[in-house]
């Protein structure tokens, strides 16, 4: 293949992208607007699907690597009512198909397995333009330039890339997160970190919810849902920690201690993660030269399956070029006919709907009644 290869974002889908051509001899550069490696956190747990995101592992050929990062037990799942009665305690048997793994430590393996030099950190993108001929100038902060022959978009939500493509912007979701964590848990959060458990916990009611998992370290990591308008948020100063973790635990108020201790005693101050997503199923016309991949192409609100989709699409348009080296719009095709399919399958499959707490069947025994059916029609 002849043509270069120049992939904006190294997160879990551009570097997958990245990984597998070089697997395949194929060199490709990547841009990334962080200083390095370690210039933030990287998330959570992340569990990996035997069905998407696996695959992109085994593509990447790391699956002795991913293997060795795995923290085992923590597929197990506790569903709670708001009372705190454990309404489904679900052990780790190994048989799950959703290895957890560190989203920091997935995406050092991947930088790992790259080329020195194959990461340009420090390039913040401020646009690109079309040249002809499926050409394309990236323009960055500092004030740089380069030119590709085929440019990938793994930049995300607010991807510099995806004008070039399509006119679609995300939008807020009504709903959004906010983070909390708990350090030591078991010593000195004995009540929360047993109802937590060993791995996920759930506890769902109409509005808002409680997630928290079980990280490496005993960290209780916690995402607190709440369905409520941007002005409703942008009321709360969040530079005040004390105040915001009060104003969101009010929203919980007569819950069981040990699920709100999760919101009161963090030992962070929490952050707000607002949702945005693109239109289901939006798709764009083919563009020579260009294409996007993850949160670029497909962003939804959490569904479960954000980087599970990003490494897929990542692997197999490495695959498609490495398949097509001397036709690139062919490769192209092949990838976006498949990649719009089984983004707007993930969107809209019934397994998305747990996520939707806007709703008044949002509550723990629907949750379970749904993980039934899906395990029943496995």
């Amino acid at each position: 293949m002849t043509t270069d290869v120049t992939i904006i974002g190294a997160g879990l889908g551009g570097l997958t992208l990245a990984r597998v051509l070089h697997v395949h001899g194929i060199p490709a550069t990547v841009y990334e607007a962080e200083s390095g490696p370690a210039a933030r956190t990287q998330g959570g747990m992340l569990d990996i699907h035997d069905y998407n995101g696996q695959l992109a592992v085994e593509a990447a050929g790391l699956t002795d690597e991913f293997h060795a990062i795995v923290l085992e037990g923590r597929q197990a799942m506790r569903i709670l009512d708001r009372d705190g009665t454990v309404l489904l305690d679900k052990a780790d048997d190994g048989t799950g198909g959703r290895p957890e793994v560190q989203r920091g430590e997935l995406r050092q393996i991947l930088l790992d397995s790259l080329p020195a030099g194959t990461v340009r950190w420090g390039h913040k993108v401020s646009g690109a333009r079309a040249l002809g001929d499926g050409r394309h100038e990236v323009t960055f902060a500092d004030g740089g330039t380069v030119v590709t022959g085929l440019l990938v978009g793994a930049d995300g939500a607010w991807s510099r890339v995806r004008p070039l493509l399509s006119t679609a912007v995300p939008e807020y979701v009504g709903t959004s997160f906010i983070e909390t964590y708990l350090f030591d848990a078991d010593t000195r959060h004995p009540a929360a970190a047993k109802a937590v458990g060993g791995g996920m916990l759930m506890a769902p009611a109409p509005g808002r919810e409680i997630y928290a998992h079980r990280e490496s370290g005993d960290t209780l990591h916690t995402y607190v849902a709440l369905s409520r308008s941007q002005d409703w948020f942008a009321a709360i100063d969040f530079t005040d920690a004390a105040a915001a973790t009060a104003r969101i635990a009010e929203e919980f108020d007569g819950w069981a201690p040990e699920l709100t201790a999760l919101i009161t005693d963090s030992d962070t101050a929490p952050v707000l993660r607002p949702h945005y997503a693109l239109p289901i199923g939006d798709q764009w016309d083919r563009v020579p030269g260009v294409t996007l991949l993850g949160d670029a192409a497909h962003l939804t609100a959490p569904n479960g399956e954000g980087a599970n989709l990003a490494m897929l699409d990542g692997a197999e348009l490495g695959n498609a070029l490495a398949a097509h080296p001397d036709d690139v719009e062919a490769a192209l095709t092949e990838y976006e006919r498949v990649m719009f399919l089984r983004s707007a399958e993930a969107a809209t499959f019934e397994g998305a709907a747990m996520y939707g707490i806007d709703s008044e069947e949002n509550t723990a025994q629907n949750l379970i009644a749904a993980f039934t059916r899906h395990e029943e029609a496995q």
